[in-house]
């Protein structure tokens, strides 16, 4: 099984296109992953740079007004969710979409109506839409999100368990059942190092976050485990190693940008040489 990497245009959109998706191909990422938050008209403009450059991509999204409950919400996360996958499925389609769905205070029946409309819109555009673990979203952590996996047996997980790690404030030896349930509904990892204490450590190569490092690594070779069980021929990671105030420059003498691509180029090599070259 391959393993895919995909850069994050996250952090970097003041850069110009052609000049960042040269250097996502140089780098020896395969794709990127990307909010083209122009909606339709981005990503018309977008996607020939991509074909041209021989780049895949992923998109990702939430919607802008977050702070809505109830029916608005679901009114803007359909508008959003349809804009996005009809208009990209008319182009080269995304490998797949990330979105950040609902929010923590969101009752039962308002998760299940998100639910319901990403499955709708998932049919409709035929491109899988996965929900993106997140703080301040409705599977903002392990042991909320278990229950809701249990009752809808379709869904589909971006797994960034940094913010389980931070949410819990332990690196979840104690709900292994609810991280298992978790892997199993997983189709993509963010790969951002966070801790018990924050979502992005300063450095995941520094000695003091080896613990951190090595608890995300674990939950990731147990994916790429479950992966292969399902005799996928790829799977995909996005290091996800985000700008400021994810990045952290704690009083060094650091360019943002540069600081942010080097941690995530870094997390890509280390992944790429533990599950490429088995």
């Amino acid at each position: 099984m391959e393993v895919k990497f995909l850069c994050p245009r996250w952090g970097f959109e003041h850069i110009d296109w052609h000049d960042f998706l040269a250097r996502v191909k140089n780098a020896g990422y395969t794709g990127i992953e990307w909010f083209p938050q122009g909606g339709a008209a981005e990503l018309e403009r977008v996607v020939p740079m991509l074909n041209a450059h021989h780049l895949d991509y992923a998109l990702v999204m939430e919607v802008a007004q977050a702070n809505q409950r109830g029916g608005p919400y679901i009114d803007l996360l359909e508008h959003d969710l349809r804009n996005l996958l009809l208009t990209s499925k008319d182009l080269k389609k995304p490998l797949f979409l990330s979105a950040q769905v609902g929010r923590e205070f969101f009752t039962t029946e308002q998760i299940d109506a998100c639910v319901a409309i990403c499955q709708q819109v998932q049919e409709a555009s035929g491109i899988a839409v996965y929900h993106e673990t997140h703080r301040n979203k409705w599977n903002y952590a392990a042991h909320v999100t278990a229950p809701v996996l249990q009752q809808h047996k379709q869904l589909r997980l971006t797994l960034d368990i940094s913010h389980w790690y931070c949410v819990s404030e332990s690196y979840l030896h104690d709900q292994a059942d609810a991280v298992t349930s978790a892997i199993e509904r997983t189709r993509h990892i963010h790969a951002r190092v966070g801790h018990t204490e924050g979502p992005q450590v300063a450095d995941p190569a520094f000695d003091e976050y080896q613990e951190a490092l090595q608890a995300h690594l674990r939950v990731w070779d147990q994916w790429i485990a479950h992966m292969k069980s399902l005799h996928k021929n790829y799977c995909t990671f996005t290091p996800e190693f985000g700008p400021p105030p994810y990045l952290t420059l704690a009083g060094r003498q650091l360019d943002p940008v540069a600081e942010q691509w080097r941690l995530n180029l870094w997390m890509k090599n280390l992944l790429q040489n533990r599950y490429n070259h088995e």
